[in-house]
């Protein structure tokens, strides 16, 4: 059984998805949760504070997703990572907003003032770059051969994929896994014609 906070967070999504977050009433989420008002104000204080677990459950709800993406098998994490955070971002408009800054309207707003976070307490939820910093440590750290810096090119490639779609949701997953791919394929040096090394035949002088 959920507790109240849980059942209070769980009916203000719910309202949230029924209408712009300034129509939304405490009243009306207490009433969905079936709790009281005040029961609902001790554990938020204020509606900003309200928003604002609301948000840092989403980016919970999302790092979750990512560890859960990081048990596929070591070569195919970096393009599970991609996937959950192409869905996650498509389902959710409160993750989309995490991973871009985008915050549509009728959305909720992080509130980063200093001295802002109600009378619950509690940090604001992190903001898209530390988002992403998180994400590519932990994808770096469990993806053996994968450089930090391919890890974060194939969050940035999922995201955009997040802001630009292909018009089809399938479509749209393949391809951002195939540029997953090639983006973190292991390079293999090449030797370059001409620049392999001194060549008998190539003009060079044969030494006796």
């Amino acid at each position: 059984m959920p507790t109240a906070r849980q059942a209070l967070l769980e009916a203000a999504h719910r309202a949230l998805a029924d209408r712009p977050w300034r129509a939304v009433r405490m009243v009306d989420i207490a009433t969905l949760a079936d709790v009281s008002r005040q029961t609902l104000y001790n554990e938020f204080g204020t509606k900003g504070g309200l928003a604002g677990a609301l948000l840092r459950q989403a980016a919970d709800g999302y790092l979750a997703g990512v560890d859960r993406a990081l048990t596929a098998p070591a070569p195919d994490r970096p393009a599970a990572v991609a996937l959950w955070t192409l869905r996650a971002a498509r389902q959710d408009a409160l993750v989309r907003a995490l991973l871009t800054g985008y915050w549509a309207e009728g959305l909720p707003r992080p509130d980063r003032q200093p001295g802002s976070r109600g009378r619950t307490g509690g940090k604001p939820p992190p903001a898209p770059e530390e988002l992403l910093a998180l994400v590519r440590d932990r994808m770096a750290a469990a993806s053996p051969g994968v450089t930090t810096g391919r890890c974060e090119i194939v969050l940035r490639l999922a995201l955009s994929c997040v802001t630009v779609p292909v018009p089809d949701d399938d479509v749209t997953d393949s391809h951002a896994i195939r540029l997953v791919r090639e983006a973190t394929r292991p390079v293999v040096p090449e030797r370059v014609a001409g620049l392999s090394g001194p060549s008998r035949t190539a003009g060079g002088r044969s030494h006796r």
